[in-house]
């Protein structure tokens, strides 16, 4: 009778929790005898697995560093306030970091053309009624003139 009671209502009452509790019968297979794999097979399948999700990390790890570096050089160039958390990335990922390839030409181009900006002709250029081809020929034959200059000097 204890049996029919327990039959009855414990399997009404796994229906109601909707059977939160997992009771294995004996009959029951393991984890690997149910995917149809030997249990030498399913170990060598769960370390696949992990060293998978491990290469997955390190290349997510990779990639925020980099975007670390990226926020960072930003952040030196413009003069903001540093972030640790960008540093603690890059440290993360063992400092190899280093720039994409394409964000390094642009910024190589940027210095050049900053410090051609820098450069006095750079500064003349930005005055609008200036002919550059005019003012180097002028400092040529004013560099000639003093040469000639200092060739006719008898203390020279």
């Amino acid at each position: 009778m204890a049996f029919m009671v327990k039959h009855v209502v414990g399997g009404q009452l796994k229906n109601l929790t909707g059977g939160l509790t997992e009771e294995k019968p004996e009959g029951e297979k393991s984890e690997a005898a149910a995917q149809g794999m030997t249990q030498e097979e399913f170990e060598q399948y769960q370390q696949q697995l992990e060293e998978e999700k491990q290469e997955r990390e390190a290349h997510f790890a990779q990639k925020k560093a980099e975007r670390a570096t990226v926020r960072s050089h930003f952040r030196d160039k413009y003069r903001l306030p540093k972030n640790e958390l960008d540093e603690t990335q890059i440290q993360q990922a063992g400092n190899d970091v280093e720039l994409p390839t394409e964000l390094a030409k642009m910024i190589a181009e940027d210095n050049q053309e900053e410090a051609h900006k820098q450069s006095v002709l750079g500064q003349l250029s930005n005055i609008q009624n200036v002919d550059i081809d005019q003012l180097k020929d002028k400092a040529q034959a004013t560099l000639e003139d003093l040469k000639k200059q200092t060739e006719n000097c008898s203390l020279m």
